[in-house]
């Protein structure tokens, strides 16, 4: 028996858990409950959705600006308000 887990198995109780025990209960039929051990499946989990819905929103969002900046420049174009010209220098 290497683990406290054995001992409790095997119907042994540890002398703390055996000095919380009323005098005169029987022993043999004390049941003793255990807590189950934590899971970081659940944490980790909404730790990725959320990392992931950022970047989805993040990536949304530059797009969404993307749109109305060509938007913008197109009516800006069209409505003759600016006008870009390349002019070179001939030698």
């Amino acid at each position: 028996m290497q683990t406290p887990e054995d001992q409790l198995r095997a119907g042994h109780i540890p002398a703390d858990l055996y000095r919380q025990i009323p005098p005169g209960t029987d022993v043999h039929r004390v049941v003793i409950v255990q807590e189950a051990p934590r899971s970081y499946k659940g944490p980790i989990v909404l730790t990725l959705v959320i990392a992931a819905g950022a970047v989805t929103v993040l990536l949304v969002v530059a797009y969404v600006v993307q749109v109305i900046a060509a938007a913008a420049v197109a009516v800006i174009s069209a409505s003759g308000g600016i006008s870009y010209t390349i002019s070179r220098r001939h030698k």
